[in-house]
């Protein structure tokens, strides 16, 4: 239920925003536009949202006889865990790394990067799966899917903005002109925040509710842990170029262009921290 409230709250809060927004650059015709399209993005969040993300990173479906490893894992743990079978899709990069998607269980997708096949062992790899499986069990993907897809929206919409004062405003006379300014300004500095609020809002304690999950379906701790030492290591060598709107999706921070802000913004918790809880021991003693 929790969930269900935050994609709700979301919802609302995007609904608002674009309000605003629309307030501000085209008075009350800018409001109704805002309307329109606020409907038509929440709708494209709940249902689509998930297409969006695969579609972002080209990901594409693979059958039981191209991916029998991946196919075998899952089958067993879902059968284990009492959810559905997901569509799996594969990305083409050879950077390691992976995501679960969808609004349930029974509309659930996990994909996984080529690199990831290749660099882990069959335990590994059904740790990682376990962990996807683990935020589809526990209802994360819905929160995650729309935080995406309202995170780029409201990024689009920033930049839409900033063009819009370039050229002096949707119309409206000198003094909403203004007063708009002055608002226009404002949702070029609260735009980005937003969305880096609600990537963080959706992400950290996910992320170690969701090795938890995963190493108690698997039995086996340690694997995960493995897991995310090994392909923590391989991303840095080879980093996965990631859209910051989707960060949050990845099982370990991908690569954002080279904007790095610290820890305070960090879509996930560092890996050393993850794997000491996995483990109860510190990373450092990980083989």
């Amino acid at each position: 239920m929790g969930n269900v409230f935050k994609t709700a709250f979301l919802l609302t809060l995007m609904t608002l925003l674009l309000l605003f927004i629309g307030r501000a650059f085209g008075g009350q015709n800018g409001m109704i536009l805002a309307l329109v399209f606020a409907v038509v993005m929440n709708f494209g969040a709940y249902f689509f949202s998930d297409k969006i993300a695969l579609a972002t990173y080209h990901a594409q479906p693979v059958t039981r006889e191209e991916l029998p490893r991946a196919y075998a894992a899952v089958e067993r743990l879902t059968q284990k865990i009492g959810i559905p079978m997901p569509k799996i899709y594969v990305i083409p990069t050879e950077s390691p790394n992976a995501f679960a998607t969808g609004r349930n269980p029974q509309h659930a997708s996990v994909a996984v990067t080529h690199g990831i096949l290749s660099l882990l062992t069959d335990e590994e790899l059904e740790g990682v799966l376990a962990h996807e499986l683990g935020h589809v069990n526990n209802r994360d993907i819905l929160i995650s899917s729309v935080a995406a897809t309202l995170a780029g929206a409201i990024t689009m919409i920033a930049s839409m903005g900033r063009w819009a004062m370039l050229f002096g405003g949707f119309g409206g006379g000198d003094r909403d002109r203004r007063g708009g300014g002055l608002s226009a300004l404002f949702m070029l500095i609260v735009a980005p925040i937003a969305a880096t609020l609600i990537q963080l809002a959706v992400s950290r304690s996910r992320e170690y509710q969701a090795d938890a999950t995963g190493a108690h379906f698997t039995g086996n701790p340690y694997a995960l842990a493995s897991a995310l030492q090994k392909i923590d290591a391989y991303a840095r060598r080879l980093p996965m170029q990631a859209s910051p709107s989707t960060a949050h999706l990845f099982i370990i921070q991908p690569f954002l262009g080279g904007v790095n802000f610290g820890s305070l913004f960090s879509t996930h918790p560092p890996i050393a921290k993850r794997i000491e809880r996995l483990t109860g021991r510190p990373a450092e003693f990980m083989q």
